[in-house]
This record gives structure tokens, C-alpha cells and sequence, in this order.
């Protein structure tokens, strides 16, 4: 829609201890949206959520993340999807709508993180979430749009930074998880992932190469590739 998202985390310690989360005058631990296009500094759109609402800051588009670690949009119909770093036991996927609370420092995914939380029905709980048996960081990625693999059409996937896990998310029309297996397991810690302009995803991983994601093939994927600059 052009404007600029960004996602901050709690900017706390462990647990939230300021309570940014859940501060609807703190920008920490919310999704912003913002115009930066034809100003000097920035502008609130008008249809942002709570704007006019002195309790809230206009810039917030969703609050109670605590540390959104990548994001990205569906190029097909426009869904935010985003990957919630959890503190201690849970990672989580949401999809953020428009003036959601994603729960923390009350919820870690689907479970109360501290006493006295408010009803589960002011939230928005995750449409995945893992523990720590599978991985202890999230690193989201991207519903996949591209045309190399065409099992992975529509599918959301996504890698864990610790155990170095990548895998594939099925959601059906009405965000119901369907699907969740494994893709494979990159040989560094996972960071990113990147799409290019057809749609095709590439895996960034924090040693320093970037994977592509392709279909099986039982090609060498480097034949007649140049073995010398002067080629």
C-alpha cells in the first residue's frame, strides 16, 4: 500500500518488565505503519487503527509482540505475516490484522506468560507456534509465489535460527493450519530469507552464503558454471 511497516521488539529484559507490549503510548513491541513518501519526516496515515485515539499512539498498526524477527507481505492477496521471537519456551507465526493484540507479555503463543491476564479474547494468538524441542529462535520468511517449485505454491515458509530448521506452513482460506513439515535443515544458522521479483526465495544463512530454493533435481546444480573471472 506504500507505506512503511516496522516492527519493534519489546525493548526490555527478560519478560517485558517495562510492560512495552502492552503500552499503547510506547511504540516498543508494536507493528508501526507510517507514510515517509513526499515529507520531511514522516506522517500517520489516516486509516491507521487507532488514529484520534489519544490512548493510543497513531503510528501503532498492532501491539503485544515481543520480538518480531522478519516479516513480510503475501504479493498475492497482502497478508502480513510475521515470525514472534518467544522468551523462554514458545516461537510463534502470526498474521497481523489491523489493530490486533498479539498478547505479550501476557501470552507466550497460546499460553499465559504472567498472572492476572485479561481475557483470551481481547488476543490474537498465533496460527503456529513451536517449542523448544524444534528450535529456540524464529526466523520468518515468506508465503511462497514463485514458479520453481510448485508444491510450495502458496505455503508459508520459514526457518528456526538455532536449530537451523527450515520448513513449510499449509494454511487453508481461512488461516487453519493444514500442513507442517520439514524442507530441510540449511548448514548455517538461518537469518533471513529474500525474494526476488518472480517469487523465487533464497535462505540467507549467517555464516555468509544464500541458498536458493529450487525443485529436486538430479543435475549438478554448477555445471558450466565459469571457473574463471576471465570466462
Amino acid at each position: 500500500d506504500g507505506m512503511l511497516y516496522w516492527g519493534l521488539g519489546d525493548g526490555g529484559s527478560a519478560g517485558d518488565p517495562q510492560n512495552n507490549g502492552q503500552n499503547n503510548l510506547s511504540l516498543l513491541g508494536k507493528m508501526l505503519r507510517i507514510n515517509v513518501r513526499g515529507v520531511p519526516t514522516y506522517t500517520v496515515p489516516a486509516d491507521n487503527p487507532f488514529v484520534g485515539n489519544a490512548s493510543y499512539r497513531p503510528e501503532i498498526w498492532a501491539l503485544g509482540l515481543r520480538n518480531p524477527y522478519r516479516f513480510s507481505f503475501d504479493r498475492e492477496n497482502g497478508r502480513l505475516w510475521l515470525a514472534d521471537v518467544g522468551q523462554n519456551a514458545l516461537e510463534e507465526i502470526d498474521v497481523i490484522e489491523k489493530g490486533g493484540n498479539y498478547g505479550w507479555n501476557w501470552y507466550e503463543g497460546n499460553n499465559q506468560f504472567r498472572s492476572g491476564a485479561p481475557a483470551r479474547s481481547l488476543f490474537e494468538f498465533p496460527l503456529y507456534e513451536y517449542g523448544r524441542d524444534l528450535g529456540a529462535s524464529v526466523t520468518g520468511g515468506y508465503v511462497y509465489r514463485g514458479s520453481l517449485v510448485p508444491s510450495l505454491q502458496g505455503k508459508y515458509v520459514y526457518a528456526d535460527f538455532i536449530s537451523s530448521r527450515v520448513w513449510v506452513l499449509t494454511a487453508d482460506a481461512n488461516l487453519n493450519v493444514t500442513d507442517h513439515v520439514d524442507l530441510a535443515t540449511a548448514e548455517q544458522n538461518v537469518s533471513a530469507f529474500g525474494e526476488d521479483e518472480a517469487g523465487e526465495l533464497y535462505v540467507v544463512g549467517y555464516g555468509g552464503t544464500i541458498y536458493a530454493v529450487r525443485g529436486d533435481s538430479s543435475s549438478d546444480p554448477l555445471a558450466g558454471f565459469p571457473a574463471q573471472l576471465s570466462d
